[in-house]
């Protein structure tokens, strides 16, 4: 019931502003409910997998999905993905240090989620007066964008939303806000679907969860996006921020040997 609860809150949460869901999920997931890091991990990579999938949908209809730049992304992200989920099914059972090190790049991942939601109306701003990236130039970098999306996605589930918006702002600067969010969802799906697979190969999902998880989270995601319109997003931003650097700061914490 408290799972189902959470992932209600996470939807909402999500519904409201966007970004949230594998940033909260995955900690929330290892601290107060036990879950043992990998598998929070794999099964939050699935339930991003399905949940993102009904905003593709929308955007889709919209036409807010620039697919040739979904395409450059996948170049890089989905053999880092599929190298990262082997590196994992090599050293998971094999070191008992692994789980710590998850957990690590896990708060890691969040201290830099948690700045690129801060700093991200000032980047968009920065990014409109700067000169043009070429076009060969913004192709390199935006494959290069995807191998780091795909090796930190796999790893910690964290950094298709908030990371990779801000820096497709910035590849991108020309594009609406809609577009490169739209872009972004479109490339999380087929990322985070690979990634979990990736994690399922290996045992590291909880399909119980899984279903526990999205019986919350669906309904949360769709009051959330009525209640948009309605929320002061900057307040619900710096408390997202807030909470990030707190959940960060304890997971690096905690599994830090001092």
């Amino acid at each position: 019931m408290l799972l189902s609860i959470s992932g209600f809150l996470i939807g909402l949460l999500v519904g409201l502003t966007g970004v949230g869901g594998g940033s909260l999920m995955t900690p929330l997931l290892i601290l107060f409910f036990k879950v043992p890091a990998a598998i929070a991990v794999g099964t939050d990579l699935l339930y991003a997998s399905i949940t993102k999938s009904f905003s593709l949908f929308n955007h889709q209809k919209y036409g807010h999905i620039e697919w040739s730049i979904v395409k450059y992304l996948l170049m890089g992200s989905a053999p880092a993905a599929i190298g990262t989920s082997f590196f994992l099914s090599f050293n998971l059972l094999n070191s008992s240090d692994m789980t710590s090190y998850i957990k690590i790049f896990l708060g890691i991942a969040l201290i830099f989620t948690s700045i690129a939601i801060f700093f991200q109306p000032l980047i968009i701003n920065r990014a409109l007066k700067r000169p043009s990236i070429s076009s060969t130039n913004r192709k390199k970098y935006t494959i290069l964008l995807g191998i780091i999306l795909g090796f930190i996605v796999t790893l910690t589930s964290v950094g298709a939303g908030a990371i990779g918006v801000t820096m497709l702002l910035i590849l991108y600067p020309s594009l609406s806000i809609k577009k490169i969010i739209g872009t972004d969802i479109a490339h999380a799906v087929p990322l985070t679907l690979i990634s979990g697979i990736g994690h399922a190969s290996i045992g590291t999902v909880d399909p119980k969860l899984l279903m526990v998880l999205l019986i919350g989270s669906i309904p949360g995601v769709w009051i959330g996006s009525k209640l948009n319109a309605k929320a002061n997003e900057k307040w619900i931003r710096l408390l997202l921020v807030i909470i990030l650097i707190g959940i960060a700061i304890k997971l690096i914490g905690n599994n830090i040997n001092v």
